[in-house]
């Protein structure tokens, strides 16, 4: 989905972007009203009957956890509590769930170091950009309440960084041509070398060596079983650990993981040619259940563990793709042509300046479940974002935005976008607004939570 028109110039764009503010002005996004009858729980419930029972405690506890990250796994609450906000009618590929945990540090297909958004579960075209922007800024000051018990001018502060970095940089590519914007990124180096602390600094530095030096995740979970890992590759096993990573539910059963392996031996079909001749160097030892992240506990998510003869290990994980929570903020005029992994996998490869090497997609030929496919996330790169984010929390929040409005100039027009955005920071202080409001009801549907559950 390419919205920028090649017959318009970039100052007409500009000017057209400019006069949409009179029929939504800046200050309309300030404001948070719940709707009447807004039940947030409800919402959180409706989607427990499509994941598998004995996970489904195991995300509420984790939501129970602080404000923050009962956000995290509440992005359907804020898509539907965003379907009635004021909104610019400028579309892109949004993200979905857009919050500041799910920015990340990877390994690009040629080699490079990154820093872009690493989650695509809820992504879907055609989403007004106010709304990855909405959710970002406000999971900036949850985060900030919420980890680090700032005050709210502190929170504010740290929204407004976000917001106004997204906006001066889109004016940026905005005044790029086509191909230039496309190839932009962010420079991970430049990132790191602005930290100020020195010690801070080289701990980044070391993790990112480290990270680097093990691309397969091969030191971190999961791992091959210490049993087994001096033997042949073909008797290779991934090893149970707790309650992250298991071949069986608690409750004894193992058809998400024989779904899940049967999902993996059609997934090569999905690839490019080079690809999927890469990936037949490498042959599937093992498949167990991994559970991850918040929004997604309770969906079947696996880690396939391949290697080929010489113990050369790569562990691919595969997710179940369902409906993005954001089918109802799509705005008119404005179709979903692509479903189950397909979205996740077109949406990612919009957003993203450098996709993963390995991303595909698998259906099941037993259960129909859809799924996607990507390489696992490195933990010792994924340490480095979240130093990054301590140890200067303005900072990466400016860096997130900077982030975001680079993803959305892939798909949408930035120079409409810029146009309506300005050059002046009333736009960025009305959605800081919202952010404060929208935390306040975050924190009091965390409270809901926590009551319910008492």
């Amino acid at each position: 989905m390419i919205t920028a028109s090649a017959d318009r110039t970039r100052r007409e764009r500009l000017a057209e972007g400019e006069a949409l503010r009179e029929e939504t002005p800046w200050d309309f996004h300030a404001p948070w009203r719940p709707a009447p009858g807004r039940d947030p729980l409800a919402i959180l419930a409706e989607s427990d009957a499509e994941r598998l029972p004995d996970l489904v405690p195991r995300r509420y506890k984790k939501m129970r956890r602080n404000a923050f990250t009962f956000l995290r796994g509440a992005a359907a609450i804020m898509a539907a509590d965003l379907a009635g906000s004021a909104m610019a009618g400028l579309p892109v590929q949004a993200c979905g769930d857009c919050h500041i945990g799910n920015f990340g540090v990877f390994v690009s297909p040629e080699g490079r170091v990154a820093f872009d958004i690493n989650d695509f579960d809820e992504t879907l075209p055609g989403v007004d950009f106010t709304v990855d922007l909405k959710r970002l800024a406000a999971s900036v000051v949850v985060e900030a309440m919420a980890e680090t018990d700032a005050d709210a001018e502190r929170a504010r502060e740290l929204a407004i960084a976000g917001v106004e970095a997204y906006r001066a940089h889109m004016h940026a590519l905005a005044a790029m041509e086509p191909l230039a914007g496309w190839r932009s990124g962010i420079d991970l180096d430049e990132e790191v070398a602005r930290i100020d602390d020195h010690r801070s600094r080289e701990e980044v530095e070391s993790d990112l060596e480290a990270g680097l030096a093990h691309e397969t995740v091969e030191a971190d979970v999961p791992e091959v079983d210490p049993a087994v890992r001096e033997g042949p590759p073909a008797s290779w096993r991934i090893a149970d650990y707790g309650r992250k990573v298991f071949h069986r539910l608690p409750d004894g059963d193992d058809e998400p993981v024989r779904d899940a392996a049967a999902a993996l031996a059609r997934y090569p079909e999905s690839l490019s040619p080079e690809r999927r001749g890469l990936v037949a160097r490498y042959a599937l030892r093992d498949v167990a259940f991994k559970v991850v992240g918040i929004g997604s506990v309770g969906r079947v998510c696996a880690v396939g563990l391949y290697a080929d003869a010489d113990g050369a290990p790569l562990f691919l994980q595969i997710k179940e793709a369902r409906e993005s929570v954001m089918a109802p903020l799509v705005l008119p005029g404005h179709r979903i042509s692509a479903s189950g992994g397909e979205r996740v996998v077109e949406g990612q490869r919009i957003m993203q300046a450098a996709s993963d090497l390995f991303l595909g997609t698998a259906r099941s030929p037993a259960s129909g479940r859809a799924y996607y496919v990507r390489q696992l996330k490195n933990h010792k790169l994924s340490d480095v974002a979240e130093m990054m984010s301590r140890d200067g929390p303005k900072r990466y929040a400016a860096l997130c935005g900077r982030t975001l409005a680079r993803a959305h100039a892939r798909s949408g027009d930035a120079a409409m976008i810029a146009g309506y955005l300005g050059t002046g920071d009333g736009f960025d202080r009305a959605v800081a607004e919202f952010a404060l409001a929208y935390a306040a009801q975050t924190q009091a549907d965390h409270a809901a939570l926590l009551e319910r559950d008492a």
